[in-house]
C-alpha cells in the first residue's frame, strides 16, 4: 500500500466539547470503538501515527562505515602502489575487490540495520483500543482519529486523546510542558479554547506517560497533527550506540592488525636493505593484506543479524545487540511467577469463610460456569482432593449462602477492573485484564454477581451499585480498594482485596456469620486465618485477603475524588481469603532444569505468599521436592521482608542467595540484582510493571514482557518476550551461546588463514632472484583471493553454524575472556603454523626438491619460460593453502570434537551452506589455475600436472596432524561440562 500523505486539518478545540460531542465529531462509538473498515478508510486518510522522517535506517552513513575503515584503506593504498608500478592488471584486481567487499558489506550491515530498525518497531510501545466491539492490542502506530484508546498506569499514550473515563489518572507531561509533576485529570469540559496544552485537564498527549489510575478516551490527533508531531519532536527511544561491545573490540583488533601490517612492511624493507622498488613495496603490501581478516567485521554482522531473526522468531525481540553478547554469559536468571513460569490461566479454587469453613469453586478458564461446594473445616489433603472428590456435595447458591459469603462474592465482583466477554463467533468466553482479577470476575459471574450485573441497568431501570473512587493496585501496598454508592441504601461502601499481611493490617474487625468481632491488632486476625493461609498457599494456591466497610464522605459528594487513601484503607472488615490457582506452563519444568545443566541459576521472584511460590517452585524444580523451611543449609525461601532487612554484608556472607523470594517489591529485585553483580554473577532480570524499570536497566540483561508488561517496562528492558515464556529466555540464553560460539569458529578460521599466509610470506623473504629480489611465494591476487573468495564464505557458514547438542551442558562463559581465550589463542597459531608450513613446502619442494632451484629473474611480476619453475610452485602453494583454508573450515566446527573421525565425519552435511561453500571454494579453484592469461598474468602462477601429488600429501598430514592436536587437547585440558545428573548435584 502506498504510503498516504497525512491530511492537513485545522486543529479542533476538542477539550471545549462534551464527550458525546467529540464521538459524533469523529464518527466513533463510545462503546465499541471503529469498525475494521473505518479503520482501514483512516488510515489511507491520515497515514500511519508516527512522526514524518523519524529515524530509520541511512543507506549513506552504512556506506561510510564501508569505506573508511582500516581493512579498506590498506588496499586502497595497495591499489594505489600497483598502478603507480604500472601494474594495471594487478591495481584493477584490488580495485575490484574493493568495490566488492564494500558493496557485501554494505548490503550485510544495511540488511541488518534494517532488521533491527523493524524489530525495535515491533517492541516500540503497543495500545489498547476498542473496534469491532473487542479490545484489541494493537501498534501505536496503526492509531486512527476516533479510535477509543484504553490506558492505565505506566503505559505510554499512543496519541492525543479526549478523556471519556478517568479513575485517579495523573499524566507526566513533561515532555510537553516542562512540568515535573503529574497532571491529575478529569472529564470536566473546558470553555476556553486557547486553554494553554498544560491545562486542558481532559485531554492525554502522545507519548506522555501514565503515572497513576486508568482511563479511556477517544483520539483526536495522530502522527504530525498530534502536539508532539506540531513541534517535530520524536519521542521514540533512541536505541544508543550502533555498535555492540564486540563490534568495538572487532574494530580495535583492525587497528591493532593494521599497526602490525606497518611493521611487517618494514621488516621487508629492511630485509631489501631499504631499497625500495615498486616490486619491494608490493611484496610488503602482499603482507599487509595477510594480515589483515577482510571479512571479518561483514561476518560479525551477518551473524549478529542472523541471530536477531532467529530469536524473533523464537518470541524474542532484541532491542539492543549488547544484550546478544551478555546472554551467553548469564549466571542467573530472575523471574516472575505468574505468566512466565505459568500459564497465566488463573481459576478461583478455594474460598474461606471465617465461621464457616473451606469452599471449593468447580469449573476452569473463563467459562463462567461451576458450583460453589461447602467443605467445611478440612486437612490440607483433603483440601488438595475436594476438587476430584465425591464426598462433599452441599452445592450453594447465592441465595443460600451466608452474609459473609454473599459480601466475598460482592468484592470480588466490584473490587475489580477485569471484564468478561463473550464471543458470539466463536463462542469463546475471554478474560480482558489483569489475570488475578479475571479469575475473581469469573467467579462472581459463576454465581450471577459479576460486575455489569451489579453496575449496570436492569430492566427496571436499578442500578445496584454506583463507582465513586478507585485506588489501584500499587506494588508498594500490595492492595487495591474502590468506593461504591450501594444505591438501595444510599451508603458508601468501600471494598478491598489483596496481600493478606497487606489487608488485615488495615482491619479492625471480622466478619463471621451475622455479626462483626472487633479485632484488638492485627496480630490477633494473623493468628485466627494463618493456619487457613497456610493450608490454602501449601497447594500453590495465591492467596487473597477479601475485606470491606461502610463510608462515609469526608468533603463534598460534587468532587469526584474526596476521599484520599488512607481514609478508605482503615477500620475494614475482613471478610475471607480466596485462593486462585495458576498452573505451571508444562514446558517450565524441562526449562529449569536445562538451565540447572547448563550452570544457570534460576530465581523466582514474585508477589506471592511465601507457601504458595515455595509449592511452584518445587513444581517447575527451583529448589529441591524435598526441602521445607527448617531444613539444615541454606535458606532457599525467603520473604522480601526478611530479605531486605539484611544489610549489605549479611547478604554476601549468604551462602547462597534464595531461590525464592516472596512478596517480593521492586526494591527486592533492585537489591538482588546487586546482589549478584557483587558475587561477579551475570543476571538476566524479568519485569512488567513501571515499578521494574530500576531492575531492567540494571540488569545484565533486562527482559520485558511482551503480552503483560508496561511500555515503560518494554523501554528500560534489552529484550521484550512476545509470549511471556519463561521458556523463550533459556532459548534466549542458547541462542547467545550459539552466536558467541559461532563467532569464535570463524575468528578461528578467518585468523588461522591470516597466520598461514604470513607465514609464508615471512619466511619467503629469503627466497630471493638472480637480481637479489626477493621472490615471493604468493602473489598480493592470490592472497586476496584466499582472503575474500576463500575464507569469506565458510567463515559465514561458520556464523550460521547450528546448536551443539552441548552447549546448554557448558558453563556459563566469563564475560572478562572474550573471544580470545588462550585455546583460540593456540589454535590460531598451531593451525596457521601447519597450514602456512605445508604451502611453503610444497613452494620449496617444486622448486628445489623436484626442480633444480632457479628462482629465475624478474618473476614477481611476469611470465617467462625461466620463470616457469617458480609460477608453478606458487600454484602449488596456492593451491595447498586454498584446500587446506576450505577443510580447515570443518576443523573449526568443534575446538576439540574429531571432525575427520566419527562421529564428526557423519556431520558433514549438517551446516548447508558450510558444505556448499567448500564446494564452490574448491570449484574456483579450477579455472584460476587452467584458464590462460588468468592465471599466469593475474595470479602470476603456472595450472598444475604431477604437483596436484605433494598437494594431495599435504592434505593428508593437515588432517591428521589436527585429529592428533585435537586428541592432546582433550587429554591435556579440563572438559568444561556441567555435569547434573542427581537432585544433589542441581541444587
Amino acid at each position: 500500500m502506498t504510503k498516504p500523505t497525512p491530511v492537513p486539518e485545522e486543529p479542533t478545540p476538542y477539550h471545549i466539547y462534551d464527550i458525546q460531542d467529540v464521538a459524533q465529531r469523529l464518527d466513533s462509538n463510545l462503546e465499541d470503538g471503529l469498525s475494521s473498515q473505518q479503520v482501514t478508510d483512516r488510515l489511507q486518510k491520515y497515514g500511519l501515527n508516527q512522526m514524518s522522517g523519524n529515524g530509520g535506517v541511512s543507506p549513506w552513513k552504512v556506506l561510510f562505515r564501508q569505506i573508511a575503515n582500516a581493512l579498506t584503506i590498506i588496499l586502497v593504498i595497495a591499489m594505489a602502489i600497483a598502478f603507480s608500478a604500472k601494474d594495471w592488471v594487478e591495481g584493477a584486481v584490488i580495485g575490484v575487490v574493493i568495490v566488492t567487499n564494500a558493496t557485501i558489506g554494505f548490503f550485510q550491515e544495511y540488511r541488518a540495520e534494517k532488521t533491527m530498525d523493524s524489530l525495535r518497531k515491533m517492541a516500540s510501545p503497543t495500545s489498547r483500543v476498542m473496534r469491532d466491539g473487542n479490545l484489541a492490542h494493537i501498534s501505536t502506530n496503526e492509531l486512527v482519529p476516533g479510535d477509543i484508546l484504553v490506558f492505565e498506569n505506566g503505559d505510554v499514550i499512543g496519541a492525543d486523546a479526549r478523556l471519556s473515563e478517568q479513575f485517579n489518572l495523573e499524566v507526566d507531561e513533561a515532555l510537553l510542558t516542562g512540568e515535573s509533576l503529574p497532571v491529575p485529570k478529569t472529564l470536566e469540559t473546558l470553555k476556553n479554547p486557547d486553554e494553554p496544552i498544560g491545562d486542558r485537564i481532559n485531554l492525554v498527549y502522545s507519548s506522555t506517560t501514565v503515572t497513576k489510575g486508568r482511563g479511556r478516551g477517544i483520539v483526536i490527533a495522530t502522527g504530525m497533527q498530534s502536539e508532539i508531531g506540531k513541534i517535530a519532536k520524536s519521542l521514540i527511544e533512541s536505541s544508543g550506540d550502533s555498535k555492540t561491545k564486540l563490534q568495538k573490540s572487532m574494530d580495535k583488533m583492525a587497528y591493532i592488525l593494521f599497526f602490525v601490517a606497518i611493521i611487517l612492511a618494514i621488516v621487508v624493507f629492511a630485509v631489501n636493505k631499504f631499497k625500495i622498488s615498486s616490486e619491494v613495496a608490493i611484496y610488503a603490501i602482499s603482507l599487509g593484506i595477510a594480515v589483515i581478516p577482510e571479512g571479518l567485521i561483514a561476518v560479525v554482522t551477518l551473524t549478529m543479524a542472523a541471530g536477531v531473526r532467529s530469536m524473533a522468531k523464537n518470541k524474542a525481540i532484541i532491542r539492543q545487540l549488547n544484550a546478544l553478547e551478555a546472554l551467553g554469559s548469564v549466571t542467573n536468571i530472575c523471574s516472575d511467577k505468574t505468566g512466565t513460569l505459568t500459564q497465566s490461566k488463573m481459576v478461583l479454587t478455594k474460598a474461606y469463610v471465617p465461621g464457616d469453613g473451606f469452599y471449593h469453586v468447580s469449573g476452569a478458564g473463563f467459562v463462567p460456569e461451576g458450583q460453589v461446594i461447602r467443605l467445611g473445616d478440612v486437612s490440607a489433603n483433603e483440601l488438595a482432593l475436594s476438587g476430584s472428590s465425591d464426598s462433599y456435595k452441599e452445592t450453594v447458591s447465592f441465595e443460600s449462602m451466608s452474609a459473609p459469603l454473599r459480601r466475598m462474592v460482592e468484592v470480588s465482583s466490584l473490587c475489580n477492573m477485569a471484564i468478561l466477554k463473550h464471543d458470539k463467533t466463536t463462542g469463546e468466553w475471554m478474560g480482558v485484564g489483569d489475570p488475578t482479577e479475571t479469575a475473581l470476575q469469573v467467579f462472581a459471574t459463576k454465581v450471577g454477581r459479576g460486575r455489569p450485573e451489579l453496575t449496570k441497568e436492569s430492566e427496571d431501570n436499578h442500578v445496584e451499585f454506583t463507582l465513586h473512587a478507585e485506588y489501584p493496585f500499587d506494588s508498594t501496598v500490595k492492595r487495591m480498594s474502590v468506593v461504591y454508592t450501594e444505591e438501595k441504601s444510599g451508603k458508601h461502601i468501600a471494598y478491598m482485596k489483596g496481600a493478606t499481611e497487606r489487608v488485615i493490617e488495615t482491619c479492625s474487625r471480622i466478619r463471621i456469620g451475622d455479626r462483626e468481632e472487633t479485632i484488638e491488632k492485627p496480630d490477633q486476625l494473623h493468628q485466627m486465618i494463618s493456619h487457613q493461609v497456610e493450608l490454602m498457599a501449601s497447594n500453590g494456591l495465591r492467596v487473597l485477603s477479601l475485606a470491606y466497610r461502610y463510608i462515609e464522605p469526608q468533603l463534598s459528594e460534587t468532587h469526584p475524588d474526596y476521599w484520599t487513601r488512607e481514609q478508605v484503607e482503615r477500620d475494614m472488615v475482613f471478610v475471607g481469603l480466596v485462593g486462585i490457582y495458576d498452573p505451571p506452563r508444562a514446558e517450565s519444568k524441562d526449562s529449569v532444569e536445562e538451565c540447572h545443566r547448563a550452570g544457570i541459576r534460576v530465581h523466582m521472584l514474585t508477589g506471592d505468599h511465601p507457601a504458595t511460590a515455595a509449592a511452584i517452585a518445587r513444581e517447575v524444580s527451583i529448589i529441591p521436592p524435598n526441602y521445607s523451611p527448617g531444613k539444615e543449609g541454606p535458606k532457599l525461601v525467603m520473604t522480601a521482608i526478611e530479605f531486605d532487612a539484611l544489610t549489605d554484608g549479611e547478604v554476601d556472607a549468604l551462602e547462597e542467595l534464595p531461590y525464592v523470594i516472596a512478596r517480593c517489591s521492586p526494591d527486592t529485585k533492585v537489591k538482588m540484582i546487586k546482589a549478584l553483580h557483587r558475587r561477579k554473577r551475570i543476571a538476566a532480570m524479568t519485569g512488567d510493571g513501571v515499578n521494574d524499570s530500576p531492575s531492567l536497566k540494571i540488569a545484565n540483561v533486562g527482559i520485558a514482557m511482551g503480552m503483560a508488561g508496561s511500555d515503560v517496562a518494554k523501554q528500560a528492558s534489552d529484550i521484550v518476550l512476545t509470549d511471556d515464556n519463561f521458556a523463550t529466555i533459556v532459548r534466549a540464553v542458547e541462542e547467545g551461546r550459539r552466536i558467541f560460539a559461532n563467532i569464535q569458529k570463524f575468528v578461528l578460521h578467518l585468523m588461522s588463514g591470516n597466520v598461514s599466509e604470513i607465514i609464508a610470506l615471512v619466511i619467503g623473504l629469503c627466497f630471493a632472484d638472480s637480481s637479489g629480489l626477493t621472490v615471493y611465494p604468493m602473489s598480493p591476487v592470490q592472497i586476496l583471493f584466499l582472503n575474500m573468495v576463500t575464507s569469506s564464505p565458510p567463515a559465514m557458514a561458520l556464523g550460521l553454524e547450528p546448536i551443539n547438542p552441548l552447549t546448554m551442558r557448558m558453563p556459563p562463559r566469563p564475560p572478562i575472556s572474550g573471544i580470545f581465550t588462550l585455546e583460540i589463542f593456540m589454535d590460531i597459531l598451531v593451525y596457521g603454523t601447519l597450514m602456512g608450513g605445508l604451502a611453503l613446502i610444497n613452494f620449496v619442494l617444486v622448486v628445489f626438491g623436484f626442480g633444480d632451484g632457479n628462482l629465475g629473474r624478474d618473476c614477481n611480476s611476469t611470465y617467462s619460460t625461466e620463470c616457469d619453475l617458480v609460477f608453478r610452485a606458487r600454484g602449488a602453494a596456492f593451491s595447498c593453502l586454498t584446500l587446506l583454508i576450505l577443510l580447515h573450515a570443518y576443523n573449526c566446527r568443534s575446538l576439540r570434537e574429531p571432525q575427520w573421525l566419527p562421529p564428526g565425519i557423519r556431520n558433514y552435511y549438517s551446516n548447508r551452506p558450510l558444505f556448499w561453500s567448500i564446494f564452490l571454494g574448491c570449484g574456483l579453484l579450477i579455472p584460476v589455475l587452467y584458464i590462460p592469461y588468468v592465471n599466469t598474468d593475474i595470479f602470476k602462477h603456472q595450472y598444475l600436472t604431477w604437483e596436484w601429488g605433494i598437494v594431495g600429501v599435504s592434505i593428508v598430514i593437515f588432517l591428521v596432524s589436527s585429529e592428533i592436536y585435537k586428541f592432546i587437547k582433550r587429554k591435556a585440558m579440563k572438559e568444561d561440562v556441567v555435569l547434573v545428573d542427581n537432585e544433589k548435584d542441581a541444587y
